[in-house]
């Protein structure tokens, strides 16, 4: 692991998350073929592997934006694809995309039976805790975020990806500061979010690149790979 801290000032890319429309990647899932990487979606899920990929390898991203058809595009398309994990991690989007806020639940004899867990829950403490672990020893833990509600499966592109690389905590209140492909190299830009009552929808403030909200985030499976040489 490399001896310094990612810092998304150092370590992102210095060009955003802002490509041409074409080619889209046409990625085939149980639920029918996706469209991902074009005008709307962009490649952030690519250009959050292909960050940590360099920070684990110790070496800085380029600077310039790299044309359609050269290495690096390849390699941040490639690394796209990978990020959504098929078809397991597609599936998971889906789901999460499909659940309520908070929990489902009903009264029998005046006991509170939940039926369904919400995105709440899911995130405070399923997701939470494990990322940080991690994040306690100094590895960021690439996130998949939703942003939607929608049984649509052609809605799964309006989902988003970051990078998580550090936090603050105090009482009942975490703020999460993360790389994001839509806003470059700033370090200002987190999800915050309360702890307490994980069972009711809560509010998943955020300064993203998004016009979305945030309604909750999971760890996505990544894999170090080697970057392509300058």
């Amino acid at each position: 692991m490399p001896v310094e801290p990612f810092l998304a000032s150092r370590h992102g890319f210095a060009f955003r998350n802002s490509w041409p429309s074409q080619p889209a990647v046409v990625v085939p899932t149980p639920l029918g073929p996706v469209e991902i990487g074009n005008a709307r979606g962009g490649l952030c899920g690519g250009m959050v592997f292909a960050a940590l990929d360099y920070w684990h390898a110790g070496t800085q991203p380029p600077d310039d934006q790299p044309a359609a058809g050269s290495a690096l595009y390849r390699y941040i398309v490639r690394r796209l694809v990978e990020s959504w994990h098929v078809p397991a991690g597609v599936l998971q989007y889906y789901r999460w995309m499909t659940l309520p806020d908070g929990d489902r639940s009903f009264e029998v004899l005046g006991r509170r039976i939940v039926s369904e867990r919400g995105l709440s829950w899911l995130t405070l403490r399923r997701q939470w805790p494990e990322i940080r672990v991690d994040l306690d020893h100094g590895v960021p833990v690439a996130l998949g975020v939703v942003t939607t509600a929608s049984s649509n499966p052609k809605d799964l592109g309006l989902n988003h990806q970051v990078l998580a690389y550090g936090y603050e905590e105090s009482v009942q209140q975490v703020v999460l500061h993360v790389y994001d492909p839509n806003r470059g190299r700033r370090d200002d830009t987190t999800i915050s979010f309360g702890t307490a009552s994980p069972t009711r929808p809560r509010a998943f403030t955020h300064t993203l690149g998004l016009s979305h909200p945030v309604r909750g985030f999971f760890r996505t499976v990544y894999v170090p790979e080697s970057p392509p040489s300058p």
